[in-house]
């Protein structure tokens, strides 16, 4: 069985066909032009897999994209794609190769199960072929999504939308959050939320690429811009591996690729927050698989059935 394979994010839509054994058979990649294009780019990346790989070598489909969604319907309203509210996206695909199942999931959610299939692999007491038993995938990006992977199998909720770290509260009396809430992680450790607080507090920047240059420069607004957000990360992280018993956190998207200045102050503040012994052993790592996880993990809905 071969998969063709869907992430569709906020800002790109990437698409993949992948065999059995991991390998990424073809690989393309589009960034969204304008807030109407996304049914046009998401006909250009399935056409451009299907001239490299003959449609009929494809078995199935596997999505993962932003929120929020409703597997049972087929639908997706990505908050950062307004012209998609409740968009058919399974019928979509469906209709582009007819007679194919078709498996959707949150882009955070194929973050975490890419990571756990083919990334994250060192050796975890208990662990099925030496993978994690209990995982979080964290996406922190433009927004802050996540994914649990418990046991080998994706752990999606009833409604398919588990994993949405970035709407746990950690500032109550923090800014209003486009989900609703108030004082969420996204607000603190978004990429626009980093700019908007550093802007806020005398910085001059234009975005969050600028921000994470001049934190390693060591301007102190922007060090201090990401010392807030992994402190924000680090209350979720703790949070969640105290609900999960975690193995690893596995950290992927942009704001994450800007590597130590977040890292090193993320591991600093779980490390002062740990109480409880079991949570010591916990990993928290940049993701190994860059800017693939989520089309792994999209062509593992498929391939590995739920579970391996």
């Amino acid at each position: 069985m071969t998969v063709l394979a869907v992430d569709i994010g906020g800002t790109k839509f990437a698409a993949a066909a992948v065999a059995p054994d991991g390998e990424m058979l073809a690989r393309t990649e589009v960034p969204l032009r304008g807030p109407e294009s996304a049914g046009r780019t998401l006909s250009e990346v399935v056409r451009r897999i299907t001239e490299r790989v003959a449609p009929d070598r494809l078995d199935g489909i596997g999505v993962g994209s932003a929120g929020p969604l409703d597997p049972r319907r087929g639908t997706v309203s990505p908050v950062n794609i307004p012209a998609w509210r409740d968009f058919p996206l399974v019928d979509a695909l469906g209709e582009a190769l007819p007679g194919r199942p078709v498996r959707l999931a949150g882009d955070a959610q194929c973050m975490a199960l890419g990571e756990w299939w083919r990334g994250l692999t060192g050796p975890v007491p208990d662990g099925p072929t030496g993978r994690s038993r209990a995982m979080l995938g964290m996406v922190v990006s433009t927004g802050v999504g996540g994914g649990l992977v418990l046991d080998g199998v994706p752990y999606v909720g009833p409604t398919g939308n588990a994993g949405h770290i970035g709407h746990i509260t950690v500032d109550p009396g923090g800014e209003p959050c486009p989900c609703g809430g108030v004082g969420c992680v996204e607000t603190i450790a978004s990429g626009p939320g980093m700019v908007r607080w550093a802007a806020a507090n005398g910085w001059t920047g234009a975005d969050a690429r600028a921000l994470a240059a001049d934190a390693r420069a060591g301007h102190p607004t922007a060090v201090r811009a990401f010392e807030r957000a992994a402190g924000a990360l680090a209350t979720a992280v703790l949070t969640a591996s105290a609900l999960f018993d975690l193995d690893d956190v596995v950290v992927g998207g942009g704001v994450a690729a800007a590597g130590p200045i977040l890292f090193d102050p993320l591991r600093r503040a779980i490390g002062r927050n740990t109480g409880l012994g079991f949570l010591r052993r916990l990993r928290v790592e940049p993701t190994s698989l860059g800017r693939d996880a989520g089309l792994f993990g999209a062509a593992a809905l498929v391939l590995l059935q739920g579970g391996a």
